[in-house]
């Protein structure tokens, strides 16, 4: 076998471990397992792919009958081959192991024999010219995507030494609540299960409009347990204009004027912007007086507009996004960025996006952090629809924050990691991989559960910290802004009764929050 990889093949073809080989049964095909070895010492690494090769996969409807094109759109990875796992964000399904395996060898390969690695040295080479700082191009960072076996565990080695040498091994969160005052939304993003309208009654529950003694109430109760910031985002709704904006920061601020307000998407600055006729300085400098402390990097997606064409064609595009995000940094805000992945869009894509954010942060300095969201579809209507990918691969997953951290490198110190979409596992393999913080406690979260997530809404402190603890790394509450919080309301944050009130619903409607089973993560 390691002569044939060494005369050249680069496929074993079709391998069955389930039926006999009837041709030959003197000299059948090896186990996988033996197959996996022997490609190895060929100084190769073993992946499944599916029956047409990844190029063909990735433009399916040309090659393909269109009665197959959602069986492989739906059983490949962002490369064209196919998913190693039944792995997806927000679901409780396992990691798989031989990934973790990598990711921390020396606790869950005890006694494996001597495990020699087989490093490729141009995947080294991009390595060792991120860590130094430098700008790496498209076809640099794709690379990095594609990396699998001892490659992918080198990357993200790497990439958590380098977190070490940044951050150190203090995981950061901050307790924080979801306020999304709106469902109901006039645009038409293909990826989305949040937003309703008078059409999605009978799919998932009835649209609404929280109204303004409810936002304070919720604030002066997230204050009273203890958190330092509300997040604020909502649908488009065809009624809001700019004003609106600013009378909802005004409610935060007249209820509770130490909270920390961290709100509003892009996408809705943009809107309320124009709804008001002024300029995006304009009304951002309106957001600032009014008491709008910092906003989310949310709507971006993907930035690369050939994907957001199909993913969200009435959301703004790329040039757009950003120019609301420059303009917000020197305003005078802090922001943060994110991406979601995992949909329709390839490791292209994905590099278009990295180097759209470092670029920017190199320019205005004004993003906190980076946060990668991992697609989940069990009710996004694209997936629905049969046209997209059920989410990125535990693999992909786990690069992107890898990635991230070396792409982004002497721009962006935060990586951030979700809770709610990695589940406790991803999260453990994230931080051995880049990450540095575990974002919010969410005292609320509608959005990801709307698309389908099983994660636990609310992450209380003690929590929070039982998980950072079991990763045997340091936990340290923050502020938005990466500040200690004041004493005496982090001292609130940790003796909170458990929250029953009502969520983001329909008035009347009541909902207990069921926090986040935490398994002891031998890591």
């Amino acid at each position: 076998l390691e002569q044939l990889v060494g005369a050249g093949i680069n496929d074993w073809g079709g391998v069955s471990p389930l039926t006999p080989d009837h041709v030959n049964p003197e000299a059948p095909w090896p186990h996988l397992d033996e197959l996996a070895r022997a490609t190895r010492n060929a100084g190769k690494h073993l992946d499944e792919r599916l029956t047409i090769y990844p190029p063909y996969t990735r433009d399916a409807m040309q090659w393909l009958d269109p009665q197959l094109h959602t069986a492989v759109l739906q059983l490949r990875d962002g490369e064209g081959f196919a998913r190693a796992d039944n792995w997806g964000a927000g679901e409780d399904a396992a990691a798989p192991v031989v990934l973790l395996n990598a990711l921390h060898p020396d606790v869950l390969q005890k006694g494996a024999a001597p495990h020699v690695e087989r490093i490729d040295s141009a995947l080294r080479a991009l390595v060792e010219k991120a860590i130094s700082g430098a700008r790496l191009d498209e076809s640099e960072i794709a690379a990095m995507f594609r990396a699998r076996g001892d490659d992918f565990a080198f990357l993200c080695k790497s990439a958590d030494r380098l977190r070490h040498k940044v951050s150190g091994d203090t995981v950061r969160y901050v307790v924080n609540r979801n306020i999304n005052y709106t469902n109901i939304c006039y645009f038409k993003c293909n990826f989305c299960a949040f937003s309703k309208g008078k059409t999605h009654a009978d799919l998932r529950g009835k649209p609404y409009d929280i109204d303004d003694a409810e936002i304070q109430r919720r604030v002066i109760e997230a204050w009273q347990r203890g958190a330092t910031e509300v997040c604020m985002q909502g649908g488009i709704h065809p009624d809001y204009t700019g004003q609106k904006y600013l009378d909802i920061v005004r409610l935060v601020k007249n209820a509770e004027s130490r909270m920390h307000v961290h709100a509003f998407s892009p996408l809705e600055v943009w809107q309320g912007a124009q709804t008001l006729g002024v300029s995006l300085r304009e009304f951002l400098q309106q957001l600032k007086t009014a008491g709008l402390d910092t906003l989310p990097g949310t709507a971006a997606e993907i930035l690369d507009d050939d994907v957001r064409r199909e993913l969200c064609p009435d959301k703004i595009n790329t040039a757009q996004w950003l120019a609301v995000m420059r303009t917000a940094h020197e305003v005078g805000f802090k922001t943060t960025a994110t991406i979601m992945y995992g949909h329709l869009e390839n490791y292209t894509s994905w590099a278009k996006h990295l180097l759209a954010i470092r670029d920017l942060q190199a320019e205005t300095g004004g993003f906190t952090e980076f946060v990668p969201l991992p697609f989940v579809a069990a009710e996004a209507p694209l997936y629905r629809r049969g046209k997209a990918r059920r989410g990125p691969t535990f693999r992909e997953a786990v690069l992107m924050h890898a990635v991230a951290r070396l792409v982004l490198h002497t721009q962006i110190a935060n990586i951030q990691t979700s809770w709610v979409k990695m589940g406790p596992v991803g999260v453990g393999a994230c931080l051995a991989a880049g990450a540095n913080d575990l974002g919010g406690t969410l005292m609320n979260e509608s959005i990801t559960r709307a698309a389908g997530a099983q994660h636990g809404q609310e992450l209380p402190p003690a929590e929070m910290e039982a998980l950072i603890d079991k990763l045997q790394r340091q936990p340290q509450q923050r502020t938005t802004l990466y500040q200690l919080p004041d004493p005496g309301q982090m001292a609130k944050s940790y003796f909170a009764a458990p929250l029953t009130a009502i969520v983001n619903a329909a008035p009347g409607s009541t909902h207990r929050t069921s926090p986040l089973n935490i398994p002891v993560i031998a890591m």
